[in-house]
């Protein structure tokens, strides 16, 4: 994966980095965080992948604090994690 200008889900801007070799990211498609964010899913198991996460952003419906629902299509666990709502 190409990490120019890639930025990482749940680092601030002045902290971005380049990716780190061997680790496992998925993009975040679909608002609020649809661009280019990536979320770090290295280490979770099938069932994480599956499920999904709920990401804490101020970007969302319910301003800050609130959460966006993120999960891969189903079927494509290895697939980016779309956007499925949020909630407070």
């Amino acid at each position: 994966m190409d990490d120019a200008g890639a930025r990482l889900y749940g680092r601030d801007d002045d902290d971005q980095g380049a990716l780190v070799a061997g680790h496992v990211y998925a993009a975040l498609l679909g608002a609020p965080l649809d661009g280019e964010l990536l979320l770090d899913v290295t280490g979770w198991v099938a069932a994480e992948l599956v499920e999904g996460a709920l990401l804490i952003t101020d970007r969302g419906l319910y301003g800050p604090g609130g959460r966006a629902f993120y999960a891969p299509a189903e079927g494509d666990p290895a697939g980016p994690f779309l956007w499925h709502g949020d909630t407070p």
